[in-house]
């Protein structure tokens, strides 16, 4: 059994994307099933316990990515999720706002990127989401920074998906940085000795197109052991 935990905020399913996101957790819990041929287990972020892992003998976690801001959780509903985190006790590849969380909580600041520059246009333009802020939005590529088993197979400039406008400052002890924009610095990061990764990044968002995310999530199953 594997979990991947819907790290959205309920607030995040009333906005204009809802609908969209929601629908592709159902998709990319199918993708996740197909790649390591494994039960995966749709828990919702307030749910996620050290027990609930015990309970179902997981034995690895996907934390999605989320469009509402941090400030709107309810701490308490996290504290399942932090634990584990703390813990380091199982594989885990964490997601855009998962990847966020988890560094947040291992100590690395979270903050916005920063305002738009004088006449800099904003990449999604007529949205409530971090107006007049710097972000990053749709398909683009990383800068690859340093070679680890899950990067293996792709180009130094893979093309994932971006959708974020709050970064990681540092990254948390333990880890390294392995990809990096322009924009962000930070953009993945990987335990120096644990099968522990995450993504400011989208790479669960993979299409025909744009494969490299797939590439990514079955290299690091594989460094995991997953499959």
């Amino acid at each position: 059994m594997i979990i991947f935990v819907d790290n959205e905020h309920v607030s995040g399913y009333d906005q204009e994307w809802g609908k969209s996101v929601m629908a592709a957790r159902t998709r990319i819990k199918y993708r996740l099933e197909d790649i390591t041929g494994d039960h995966c287990l749709l828990v919702r972020y307030q749910h996620v316990t050290p027990e609930l892992l015990q309970k179902f003998n997981v034995r690895a976690l996907f934390v999605s990515g989320n469009s509402a801001d941090p400030s709107v959780y309810d701490e308490k509903d996290r504290e399942g999720l932090r634990q584990i985190f703390r813990g380091l006790s199982l594989p885990m590849f964490c997601f855009c706002g998962g990847f966020q969380l988890l560094g947040e909580t291992l100590g690395s600041p979270l903050e916005v990127i920063g305002p738009l520059d004088p006449g800099e246009e904003d990449p999604i333009p007529n949205s409530t989401y971090y107006v007049g802020m710097k972000k990053e939005y749709g398909y683009d590529t990383v800068n690859v920074v340093k070679k680890h088993p899950i990067l293996n197979g792709l180009s130094e400039t893979p093309i994932v998906r971006h959708a974020h406008s709050l970064e990681l400052k540092t990254a948390p002890t333990g880890f390294q940085v392995y990809a990096s924009t322009t924009v962000t610095p930070i953009q993945m990061i990987i335990h120096d000795t644990l099968p522990i990764a995450g993504t400011q990044f989208h790479p669960e968002y993979y299409t025909d197109e744009h494969p490299d995310g797939r590439t990514m999530i079955e290299n690091f199953c594989k460094y995991a052991g997953l499959i």
